[in-house]
């Protein structure tokens, strides 16, 4: 058994050569069935390591969507770079534990410096990793509760989804604000309402359209959340503009697993007066040398990731991949104008392009398209097709082609 938790040279090797061959062969631009040929019970002897990776590839790889595919032009979910797999392997090489000084001293100060680095685009002053956008705003809508004493949550109509969890977790009454026709945030809708007591969440990007709310609104709410998950990321670029006024905010929420291209459970909660929020979330325990903040108590290595990235490209590696996305998205949305079968929602503000076929369903042609992939959202009554810019080796013209080919066979 010692054998099993020592490092072993030949072994990582085959395996990671073995990722790399599954990797370059896959050629699935959206997920398919899978279909792993595994035992119905946990076998009572093992078979070893390489025949057990060898035994996974074969269900985990065929049916994975290729995220970078040039077909893909879907989810908020990025293709991941190769220096982010390597840190990812570093991390769980070590498996340390950030809730211990003791096992994860190194890991603690890299987090520490990552914040660093990302809180002041935003006009924060720190804030903590966590594993996604859902518990970043969960917290800080508990802070919110802790320091303000706020009671109930504002927020748009399409608010993403985390925001009502949060609400009912924290016991907190939530209030629904209708949307323009563009998606946005109607802040004159709660003119003359008391938001003494309230939270008021702010999206940046929205899940369906990509929208950005009003970042002025409601000043006069006790907290002021901004939930930019998808949309954050511009503030490293040069359309930092759009997000003018997050700094305002007392929180921020970003999801390094969308637009920093970050493997999935990577996320930053911020705030701009950290010190109070973490006091606020703080337990502590006879088991630990210091009080562990936040939700999590476990906590990865997952900044070593991050930093990897960050540290490869620099600001304005990430600045020119996310730009790059954008162009490719008001490419998508130039050429579906173009084309009279097709409709556009509207011009994408944040990289995010709906559109539709003017009179086919939606799902039917979705269904058929070959050699390329949308995602679904509904709007009001309709479907429309989500093309999210998160995939910089998209081509728009595969996509748009796809479709109409799909059209004129029926």
């Amino acid at each position: 058994m010692d054998g099993d938790f020592a490092f072993q040279s030949d072994e990582l090797t085959r395996s990671l050569s073995l990722l790399g061959e599954r990797v370059a062969s896959g050629q699935s631009v959206s997920a398919a069935s899978p279909s792993f040929n595994l035992p119905s019970e946990l076998p009572a002897q093992g078979v070893g390591g390489e025949p057990a990776l060898m035994q996974l590839a074969d269900g985990f790889f065929p049916p994975a969507a290729r995220l970078g595919h040039a077909g893909y032009f879907a989810h908020m979910d990025p293709p991941t770079p190769w220096v982010s797999w390597v840190g990812a392997l570093w991390a769980a090489s070590c498996n340390q534990n950030l809730l211990h000084q003791d096992t994860g001293s190194g890991a603690r100060d890299l987090e520490e410096i990552v914040v660093g680095w990302l809180a002041p685009f935003f006009g924060m002053n720190g804030g903590h990793l966590v594993p996604g956008s859902t518990l970043a705003n969960l917290t800080a809508l508990w802070a919110a509760r802790e320091l303000k004493g706020v009671r109930r949550v504002v927020a748009s109509e399409v608010v993403h989804l985390s925001i009502r969890k949060a609400a009912s977790l924290l016991n907190l009454a939530f209030h629904e604000v209708p949307v323009d026709s563009e998606q946005r945030l109607r802040s004159e809708a709660l003119n003359g309402i008391d938001l003494g007591e309230a939270a008021v969440v702010i999206t940046a990007g929205t899940a369906a359209a990509g929208a950005i709310d009003p970042l002025d609104a409601f000043p006069e709410a006790a907290w002021r959340h901004v939930d930019a998950a998808w949309a954050g990321p511009l503030r490293l670029t040069r359309h930092a503009g759009l997000l003018e006024g997050i700094q305002d905010a007392d929180s921020v929420a970003v999801s390094a697993h969308k637009w920093l291209f970050q493997p999935k459970e990577s996320a930053l909660v911020l705030f701009q007066k950290p010190e109070e929020a973490h006091q606020a979330m703080s337990f502590g325990g006879g088991y630990l040398a210091v009080p562990n903040v936040g939700l999590l108590g476990s906590h990865g290595a997952t900044a070593l990731p991050l930093a990897a990235t960050l540290l490869a490209w620099g600001r304005e590696g990430i600045a020119e991949r996310i730009e790059h996305c954008m162009e490719l998205a008001e490419q998508l949305a130039s050429r579906i104008a173009e084309e009279p079968e097709l409709a556009l929602f509207g011009q994408p503000e944040t990289g995010v392009v709906l559109w539709r076929p003017r009179h086919s369903s939606a799902e039917t042609v979705r269904e058929h398209m070959q050699g390329a992939f949308v995602s679904l959202t509904q709007v009001g009554d309709e479907y429309w097709f989500r093309s999210v810019a998160a995939n910089p080796n998209a081509d728009p013209d595969r996509v748009v082609d796809s479709a109409l080919a799909v059209l004129k066979s029926e």
